[in-house]
């Protein structure tokens, strides 16, 4: 039963094997289906190798990612490549932890923002990130892009 469980945070525990499984339990939930945008193995193998995580577990189980880049020194922005959480497990505050999660790593990393992209028919998501002070600061094809200020 979902009322029994317990939710574990963490940050970068997660390999490929258990991002390439929660990706595919979650690829139905993505607005367009994420098997239709890309690989998901390959894109988790890139997020296993490549990003921060910011991780929800319950029990062994992976049930919400964060995935972020902080790799642009430069100009000194995160990107927020994924937000996603097993439907089971909808409504319970999970994605909105892990966003906190990523924003207080980001700025005690001293980064300036973050950005991410989103489908603009993907309503929940929008509005999720607008209550965490996401703002929509441009669009490319269908996606938005929206930037919070660190």
């Amino acid at each position: 039963m979902l009322s029994t469980y317990h939710i574990i945070y963490k940050i970068q525990t997660a390999g490929y094997t258990e991002v390439f499984g929660h990706l595919e339990k979650c690829d139905e939930n993505f607005i367009p289906r994420l098997s239709k945008v890309t690989d998901i193995g390959a894109y988790s193998q890139k997020i296993a190798e490549n990003s921060v995580t910011f991780e929800a577990w319950v029990g062994g189980e992976l049930v919400g990612l964060v995935a972020a880049y902080f790799n642009d020194e430069k100009k000194q922005t995160g990107f927020i490549t994924n937000v996603s959480t097993i439907k089971e497990y909808f409504g319970k505050g999970i994605a909105a932890q892990l966003i906190k999660n990523c924003i207080s790593y980001g700025t005690e990393q001293q980064f300036g923002a973050i950005s991410l992209e989103v489908n603009q028919n993907n309503n929940n998501a929008i509005q999720l990130y607008k209550k965490y002070d996401f703002l929509p600061i441009a669009e490319k094809g269908d996606l938005v892009i929206m930037k919070k200020d660190l």
